[in-house]
């Protein structure tokens, strides 16, 4: 059965740092971009990071209200995924789940991924 599994997720003051990561298992998503998605409560899923497959592994898209303070990266033989998250900020309080597309390269779309995962909590109190 192919499952993705997040953690990492927890509670945190203004501008500390968490590092989440999602494994996969049942498959390799080795050839796939996957992603990271969040939903605050009252909100609709967003996009946050996405990263490609093999052959696209060095192409990232991040959302605009993550650049620079979140990396995104996997270790593609691992079958590991993981968002690095620093100055983090009450806005980016919310359920944060991994994603694994059916082609290489970064998608930014939620109808792109596949696999989705049950998801972590994040909470940065302010």
């Amino acid at each position: 059965q192919v499952q993705l599994v997040e953690s990492g997720g927890g509670l945190v003051h203004t501008g500390s740092s968490l590092k989440l990561s999602c494994t996969a298992y049942g498959r390799t998503f080795s050839s796939a971009a996957m992603g990271w998605f969040r939903q605050a409560p009252g909100k609709e899923r967003e996009f946050v990071a996405s990263i490609g497959g093999v052959g696209w592994s060095d192409d990232a898209k991040y959302a605009d209200s993550v650049k620079g303070r979140f990396t995104i990266s996997r270790e593609l033989y691992k079958k590991m995924l993981y968002l690095q998250m620093v100055s983090l900020q009450p806005g980016d309080t919310a359920v944060y789940y991994c994603a694994a597309s059916d082609g290489p390269m970064p998608q930014e779309a939620a109808g792109s991924y596949g696999y989705w995962g049950q998801g972590t909590q994040v909470t940065v109190s302010s």
